[in-house]
């Protein structure tokens, strides 16, 4: 929604197809991934998918995510591949990225690697006193990006 003079006034994305999408590069998609603060998790608990907001950062290859200790998250993630997914959208045009990684999950343990996860500052939503952090290691990475094409002509994608 929009203010204008008369009120609001609800934005619509043009549905003609001068909108383009393109693949992005394994770099632009790290980079991008650094841009924001909250993705989304997706897991198995129970047999039935989830997918859950979390907050978290990127060290070394890896998705950190801050968790409770002993958590269901970090119950339900470890040793299992997971996706993972960050986007920026723009609600008005509909422009906009998403970033998605899959690979394999696992609880932080290691005393150097737990604290270098502190040292990225990481929150849960609600705050805790003591954190334990997941990570996903990056196996697999795609991204996209979706704009309008230039003089509303379609560009290969």
């Amino acid at each position: 929604m929009r203010r204008t003079e008369t009120g609001w006034e609800v934005a619509r994305i043009d549905p003609s197809p001068s909108w383009t999408a393109e693949a992005l590069d394994d770099p632009e998609c790290r980079r991008l991934m650094r841009t924001v603060e909250f993705g989304r998790l997706s897991f198995t608990r129970g047999a039935l998918p989830v997918v859950q907001p979390v907050r978290f950062g990127i060290r070394h290859g890896e998705v950190v995510i801050p968790t409770r200790t002993g958590s269901k998250l970090a119950r339900a993630v470890r040793g299992a591949v997971v996706a993972f997914e960050v986007d920026c959208l723009d609600e008005l045009t509909g422009a906009g990225w998403t970033v998605s990684a899959v690979g394999p999950a696992h609880v932080l343990t290691d005393t150097d690697d737990v604290a270098a996860a502190a040292h990225l500052g990481l929150r849960t939503w609600i705050p805790l006193d003591h954190y334990s952090y997941v990570a996903v290691h990056i196996v697999l990475l795609r991204g996209y990006r979706v704009f309008p094409a230039p003089n509303g002509r379609t560009l290969s994608r």
